[in-house]
């Protein structure tokens, strides 16, 4: 195993694909010369020319589209949208062809493209830079969404979405490039379904996903050395599909649920994962699931404002107390 950053993971699933396959080549603004925004394919340029690392002029639902026709005919590329604030500009493109495209040519043609883009809140980038997309992409049928909350899910999910022939939306959290984390040093596939016990309990379940995983966590902690409470928290890497199984299995095991998550909270991640808990596993509960959410606010650019409207681990363990009457 190799420690590296959350980024230096992304960068290395990307070498290793382009290496093994001409056929897959890197898209998007900034990713050639500069080596990326987030350095996600620093080094890439020099390496494989620019026929294979393109920079895009700023038109996401050109290049886009772009990359979904390439797919058409046997290219298997990486879209980065820099910022997922600017994947709005990219819905038709993606939603409308790439999720659809394989349902309504009867399996005649497929689009094996992997969007990656980082979004979430990252201090002070005001409303329109700070969105929390995954909810949109997770609800298109077709579109396979995954979320890393670490280095190893970075870089196996990215290894799994570019050999995968259905399209993939990696949504990456900005705050989380220079997390650092363990990478196993031979080639890793990581799973693109199902989700992950990152700590086991036995009195209630905390669900997260990317930067939500660490609130939990760092909620798990606290609720067990300062009041006994054994929580267990289950990584959403998957948001589309959700684990059913995996959700209610839970559930079953320490029968209270809390879903903890940047965005707001109406139609979002925790709406879907309390439905699933309601239809799979309603009578093993012995309290009503909670939601852990954003203020449903725009985000606003001032710090002190930005640090209230997003929740934290002290908000998870705060709703813990709540629900065990402390």
């Amino acid at each position: 195993m190799a420690e590296m950053m959350f980024w230096e993971a992304v960068r290395r699933a990307h070498d290793e694909e382009m290496a093994r396959d001409p056929m897959v080549i890197c898209m998007g603004e900034d990713i050639g010369v500069a080596g990326g925004t987030y350095k996600a394919t620093r080094g890439l340029f020099d390496k494989y020319g620019p026929e294979r690392v393109i920079d895009t002029p700023i038109s996401e639902n050109s290049f886009s589209g772009l990359a979904i026709g390439a797919a058409f005919c046997g290219v298997r590329p990486i879209v980065e949208i820099m910022s997922v604030n600017f994947a709005w500009l990219a819905t038709d493109q993606i939603i409308n062809t790439a999720a659809k495209v394989r349902y309504m040519s009867g399996g005649q043609l497929e689009a094996p493209v992997v969007f990656r883009s980082p979004g979430g809140t990252a201090h002070q980038l005001g409303a329109q830079h700070s969105a929390r997309m995954e909810k949109v992409f997770m609800g298109i049928a077709g579109l396979r969404v995954v979320t890393p909350s670490n280095p190893k899910q970075a870089y196996g999910l990215l290894k799994s979405a570019v050999r995968c022939n259905d399209p993939v939306f990696i949504n990456e959290h900005e705050l989380m490039y220079n997390m650092k984390g363990e990478v196993p040093d031979e080639e890793f596939f990581h799973p693109l379904e199902g989700s992950e016990v990152a700590r086991p309990g036995r009195d209630i379940t905390l669900f997260g996903y990317n930067i939500s995983v660490h609130w939990c966590l760092q909620a798990a902690d606290i609720l067990s050395k300062q009041h006994g409470i054994e929580a267990e928290v289950v990584d959403l890497y998957s948001l589309n599909p959700l684990d059913r199984a995996g959700i209610a299995a839970s559930v079953s095991k320490t029968h209270r649920a809390l879903i903890a998550e940047e965005a707001e909270a109406p139609v979002g991640v925790g709406s879907e994962v309390m439905a699933i808990i309601n239809e799979e596993c309603f009578f093993e509960l012995d309290a009503p699931p909670v939601r852990v959410s954003a203020v449903n606010v725009p985000i606003p650019y001032n710090h002190t404002l930005e640090k209230a409207a997003i929740p934290n681990a002290k908000d998870v363990v705060a709703a813990v107390l709540k629900m065990f009457g402390k």
